[in-house]
């Protein structure tokens, strides 16, 4: 019966896949070429035809394409309620009614009917806007359909790429990286948002609008509704390609590394009762989530040393003002930068001293208790500057 079904679907499909466009209208499914379909390759969309043969469709505009929509649309595949369905670009009212969600035309924001465009004169959300509690320097500029898709359906879509609860707090961590680190340059470049008015309101980080761009044919190429078709399906997967790779990054390499610099941050009266040294148990980045880890504790600026196992020892880096700048909070005594490893012992009377750069900013000793007396020796320096000053 279902095999009947899937034929009789297929035959209807192929009348209509013969005509290349229909009304304007062209669809598609993840796994098929939207014009070259056969009998063969339909059966793959008979889970669609399943109960009801209700055709889940993702409606977006047609002709020329962007990174905001392409992106969109793979985001909202990655749905269990959509990871089915086909894409329909159009521009036609009654098409676009027809759908069960609509990105990046049609001129409505309705969250409750699934209508998500942002080129009407009236929309202005922000991703603060939807989430009023996230800080204002993450989600501070308007959203494309992009955005969109990503404010409303963002935490579920990260929880099925990293197999993960949607509503642990890990999981929006991680979506507020995503957003600053990923998204949030889509959604500035689609509205021609300038990047900077002062401090930079945004930064690129994948060059991903361009790359799209530059899969639209050239202007001295033949340009048509299949070849324009081809083309945005391309774009679609070269965003979900590295929106996928983003999303493992931050969950299984930034936020493990996070969590390290967490525990050491927890524990950093356990190594000095000034709070101020922090010793990780392994070599990890770990400079950003050390100022943000501050920041979110209200201690900005207080951690002066990190120290962490190195190949042959202990390393002792002082933390910088900021994560971009090479200005330092505390560094390492003067009179031990640059020096051969012995006049360093001689002259600090610390044992296992193995080098301390010439600016500073880090140094090395043999073991953990002698790496930790060298930050103790330079906090202790640096107070005394201070209180003769």
């Amino acid at each position: 019966m279902r095999l009947n079904t899937c034929k009789a679907f297929y035959r209807t499909f192929k009348t209509l896949s013969n005509a290349h466009e229909v009304f304007g209208l062209f669809t598609t499914h993840r796994l098929l070429n939207p014009v070259l379909i056969n009998q063969k390759s339909f059966v793959v969309m008979s889970t669609i035809a399943d109960n009801s043969m209700k055709i889940i469709k993702i409606g977006t505009h047609n002709g020329t394409f962007h990174c905001d929509e392409s992106l969109a649309c793979f985001m909202i595949k990655k749905l269990p309620s959509f990871e089915n369905g086909i894409i329909i670009r159009s521009r036609e009212t009654n098409e676009l009614n027809s759908c069960d969600i609509v990105v990046d035309v049609g001129g409505i924001y309705d969250p409750n009917s699934k209508r998500f465009d942002h080129h009407q004169k009236t929309f202005d959300k922000t991703l603060v806007d939807i989430f009023p509690a996230k800080n204002p320097k993450i989600g501070n500029i308007k959203l494309s359909s992009a955005g969109l898709i990503y404010a409303h359906y963002g935490h579920e879509i990260l929880a099925r790429i990293l197999d993960w609860n949607k509503d642990e707090q890990r999981t929006d961590i991680i979506f507020d990286m995503v957003y600053e680190n990923f998204v949030k340059e889509v959604d500035a470049i689609d509205n021609g948002i300038n990047m900077y008015q002062g401090e930079p309101v945004y930064h690129i980080h994948t060059h991903l609008s361009q790359r799209v761009a530059n899969l639209k044919p050239h202007w001295n190429e033949k340009e048509t509704h299949e070849i324009l078709y081809e083309r945005f399906l391309k774009a679609v997967d070269l965003c979900g390609q590295e929106f996928v790779e983003c999303v493992n990054y931050y969950g299984h390499a930034w936020y493990p590394a996070r969590q390290i610099v967490m525990e050491a941050f927890n524990k950093r009266f356990e190594h000095d009762p000034s709070g101020r040294i922090v010793v990780l148990n392994v070599g990890l980045p770990w400079i950003q989530h050390l100022i943000q880890i501050e920041s979110e504790n209200n201690v900005d600026g207080q951690i002066a040393f990190a120290i962490f196992p190195d190949h042959d020892g202990w390393r002792i880096r002082a933390v910088p003002i900021s994560e971009s700048s090479f200005e330092l909070r505390n560094p390492l005594k003067a009179e031990w930068r640059g020096l051969p490893s012995a006049d360093i012992c001689r002259i600090s009377k610390i044992e296992g001293c193995i080098f301390v750069h010439s600016t500073g900013f880090i140094g090395g000793n043999q073991t953990i208790d002698g790496a930790l007396q060298m930050a103790r020796e330079s906090l202790q320096c640096k107070k005394m500057k201070n209180s003769d000053n």
